[in-house]
């Protein structure tokens, strides 16, 4: 990767996106809602109204050029710098894993272990196969989608970061076949796995064998994703 740092890297990405993108207003929009910076915030920092925000988003105004779209996109990061600058670490994280931001929403390290009991309470998660294990030093939220289907064997291991013992997040999930097939060819397993948008009773068959099997923890959660995102930002480095 080259040496621009992820703040450069991250606002290439977003103003990419919106240029490139058959319909740049809703691109826009993604991108403002994942920032959590609504469009009166975005619009004071850009000294303009919010309806010429709102104007852009909904397609009201013709497609923003390429100066436009360098303003927004600079008034997003400004905007996360000052709160503290938590998404472009989060992209930064990510970056420097190797990763791209579609397959891998989030890779964590934690300065100490923490309970797994409090994850799973914090994500609203159930766990339906346990492994013992009590506490975890890192977690990894994952498109397992674009994981399964994109990823090597090794870049599958990458996953891990630092630590096995750690939580992976799985979204995208619709009964977890696809997750369960895929942890059983990677050796070791993950301390804990997290599958994301499903309940219990829509869970594989076989998801709580191969969890017992493996021996990690298994936890479902169907609270949205945005809210899970925001538990994992806001635990305590």
């Amino acid at each position: 990767m080259s040496g621009r740092g992820p703040k450069r890297e991250l606002a290439e990405k977003i103003a990419g996106e919106i240029t490139l993108s058959e319909d740049p207003g809703a691109t826009l929009r993604k991108w403002r809602t994942d920032f959590d910076i609504s469009q009166t915030d975005l619009a004071a920092e850009l000294d303009v109204s919010s309806s010429v925000i709102s104007d852009y988003e909904s397609g009201r105004r013709e497609s923003p050029g390429i100066g436009v779209v360098g303003r927004l996109v600079e008034g997003l990061l400004v905007i996360d710098e000052r709160r503290g600058g938590e998404r472009i670490r989060q992209y930064g994280r990510v970056l420097s894993a190797g990763f791209e931001s579609d397959v891998v929403y989030d890779l964590r390290e934690y300065a100490t272990s923490l309970p797994l009991t409090r994850l799973y309470d914090d994500l609203e998660a159930t766990e339906v196969a346990s492994s013992g294990t009590e506490q975890v030093s890192g977690h990894t939220v994952i498109d397992s989608i674009e994981a399964i289907t994109r990823l090597s064997s090794e870049e599958f291991f990458r996953l891990y970061g630092q630590s096995t013992n750690r939580v992976l997040v799985f979204t995208n999930v619709t009964q977890g076949e696809g997750v369960g097939i895929a942890l059983r060819v990677i050796n070791p397993t993950p301390n804990a796995v997290i599958l994301h948008g499903l309940e219990e009773e829509d869970l594989w068959d076989h998801a709580k064998e191969l969890a017992r099997i493996d021996g990690y923890s298994l936890a479902v959660t169907s609270a949205p994703l945005d809210d899970v995102l925001e538990h994992l930002m806001t635990l305590d480095d």
